[in-house]
């Protein structure tokens, strides 16, 4: 009996199965969309920040990057 009981509880109709699978694919969508929304954000506030004076004085300035090695460049 504790098996029948428990094989009918773990049947699932087609219309449950479909509904859960576009709650999911809803869910995924949303992400997808504010991730493509915050790539735009930020694009356009990278091309803002190139714009600046700041950027442009540290590119003519000349200095040259570290080169990242702990002992120097020997």
């Amino acid at each position: 009996m504790l098996k029948n009981l428990l094989s009918k509880a773990l049947i699932v109709t087609t219309t449950q199965l479909t509904m859960i699978l576009i709650s999911v694919a809803t869910v995924f969508l949303v992400l997808i969309i504010v991730a493509i929304l915050k790539m735009y954000k930020l694009k356009a506030e990278n091309k803002k920040l190139m714009q600046t004076n700041a950027f442009k004085d540290y590119e003519d300035s000349g200095e040259d990057t570290p080169s990242g090695h702990l002992y120097g460049d020997n």
